[in-house]
């Protein structure tokens, strides 16, 4: 079992359950899933798909799926079917242990970093972060970047509130700013 998983067996889910005032144990809160996402220009080349997929599986630790256009966008020179993003979906001991490494290796590598910021709710319970860099994560060569790679992560979690599902996040260790 994971380390963050044992913690939120053994510790979060009964302090959670005291402190929501939750009587059925099926109340509390807890991470549904984490999606790690990035999305690659229309204009870069056809490696950067590839280079980011690289990457997005060495971060995560599973195979990422290519997200393509579902419209056409003359503007963008973009046509249906052409590859704009790659994601992850993490669930299970998966997840745990990325949101270990999350906070534990890749939050403290940040440069002046003070604190995730409150705002990334999204009225029902969700948390987004958007990195601009993914050179912070100790998996990544920078040496190997030839593309600046950001992604955008997504706690997904079955809290009601943004209240219940900051003080899930907060007890998982995830720092927030004061």
């Amino acid at each position: 079992m994971p380390d963050m998983k044992k913690k939120y067996v053994d510790e979060v889910r009964g302090a959670l359950q005291a402190k929501l005032a939750l009587k059925n144990v099926m109340q509390i809160p807890k991470i549904k899933k984490i999606v790690v996402s990035t999305g690659v220009g229309t204009d870069m080349e056809r490696d950067a798909v590839t280079e980011a997929k690289k990457h997005l599986g060495e971060m995560t630790g599973q195979e990422p799926v290519i997200c393509k256009a579902r419209k056409n966008v003359s503007n963008f020179k973009l046509r249906v079917g052409m590859p704009v993003g790659v994601m992850v979906t993490l669930r299970g001991a998966r997840m745990y242990e990325f949101l270990d490494r999350f906070v534990h290796n890749a939050l403290p590598r940040v440069r002046d970093f003070r604190g995730l910021p409150k705002k990334g709710f999204d009225g029902v319970g969700n948390y987004n972060i958007g990195m601009p860099d993914v050179s912070v994560f100790p998996e990544i060569d920078t040496d190997k970047l030839k593309y600046p790679l950001g992604v955008n992560i997504a706690f997904v979690t079955s809290a009601g509130s943004d209240a219940a599902a900051f003080e899930l996040l907060k007890m998982m260790e995830v720092p927030f700013e004061e």
